[in-house]
């Protein structure tokens, strides 16, 4: 009996593991073009160790200064063995006056948390 209870514990840890190993979702590079009045492209890279469909990165939103989300990019699929891996957005809309945007990323697990992108809309 205590053998059997020692393997449950040895494989909870360990799926435990497995899991947390993947870490938070990082975007580590953003650009972004105009391509109309008050409308946006965005081509976000992000870094994060999906190891499956229990744990990847499934979005990234970007938000106005006031952390309003502006628009979000679902991820429908994990990326194992793609990182890091880059998307790109079209078609989002942000008022004239707004000169900078956050870029952040999502994860299953973890939720947000990984860091996130600031960058300057251009003119």
């Amino acid at each position: 009996m205590s053998s059997i209870l020692l393997s449950l514990l040895t494989f909870s840890v360990f799926s435990f593991s497995l899991c947390s190993y993947a870490g938070e979702a990082d975007v580590v590079d953003v650009t972004v073009s105009k391509s109309g009045n008050d409308l946006y492209r965005f081509r976000v890279t992000v870094l994060h160790e999906d190891s499956g469909w229990d744990h990847y990165a499934n979005k990234w939103e970007v938000l106005d200064p006031q952390g309003k989300v502006l628009s979000t990019r679902v991820l429908h699929h994990p990326h194992v063995g793609e990182q890091p891996f880059t998307r790109s957005l079209s078609g989002v809309r942000i008022e004239s006056g707004v000169k900078s945007v956050t870029v952040r990323a999502h994860d299953l697990v973890h939720g947000y948390g990984g860091k996130p992108f600031t960058i300057n809309l251009p003119d």
